[in-house]
């Protein structure tokens, strides 16, 4: 290959690779504007074009990056975890470096994830909810996370009874119920975003939950 072939080559691969960032970069954006509007307007009342001048971009741009149902569901993933389409957090990246962590760490990190995550979600969640009674396709992705929030809190269960401080006949199933109740949007909205409980004062009361989930205490609340 000549030098001239082989630079026109490394030129086309540069505009391909940033024609793809930027395609990446606006798309994240509309998800983002999506988040916003679905949280504040709810799902019925949020429009396409409502998206796309939160977006700074055209309608017909907003409509090639998914339907409104579709919107929702991704900009729900990436506010609760950062990105799209996970089957579930145990194939995260970030979630797998926590399992290295020795016990304390490995506490602390479960409680900061769970605490940002529910703080930045908890209101996308309840509109979710709510389009499920009238959007079948999000009532069947809402099925799909559910599962998936299932075999998390499994996984975390497990994660507790083997840990030093967890009870080693700890009924795992059991406990990643709990697990799924205590840590849930729903009772993050109600500690602190109905009972006016301080960020502080809920990541304290999840340290000490997970420890009595782990411990296999009968009273886990």
């Amino acid at each position: 290959m000549s030098d001239a072939s082989a630079s026109a080559t490394a030129t086309r691969t540069y505009r391909s690779e940033l024609r793809a960032e930027q395609a990446q970069q606006t798309r994240r954006r509309i998800l983002e504007a999506a988040a916003a509007q679905f949280s504040q307007n709810g799902y019925q009342a949020t429009t396409l074009a409502a998206i796309a001048r939160a977006a700074r971009v055209s309608t017909e741009t907003v409509k090639s990056a998914g339907t409104k149902a579709d919107l929702l569901i991704r900009a729900f993933e990436i506010t609760f975890v950062g990105v799209e389409g996970r089957s579930t957090l145990t194939d995260t990246e970030r979630v797998l470096d926590m399992l290295a962590l020795p016990d304390d760490d490995f506490i602390a990190a479960t409680v900061e994830f769970v605490a940002a995550s529910n703080a930045a979600s908890s209101r996308l969640w309840t509109v979710l909810l709510a389009a499920s009674f009238s959007d079948d396709v999000v009532a069947q992705a809402l099925a799909t996370m559910l599962d998936n929030r299932h075999r998390d809190f499994l996984a975390l269960a497990e994660e507790l009874r083997r840990r030093p401080f967890g009870d080693p006949d700890l009924d795992v199933e059991r406990a990643g119920a709990e697990l799924s109740f205590l840590l849930s949007p729903e009772a993050y909205q109600q500690l602190v975003a109905q009972s006016g409980w301080s960020d502080e004062q809920y990541r304290a009361w999840l340290a000490a939950a997970l420890r009595r989930v782990a411990r296999g205490d009968g009273d886990a609340g």
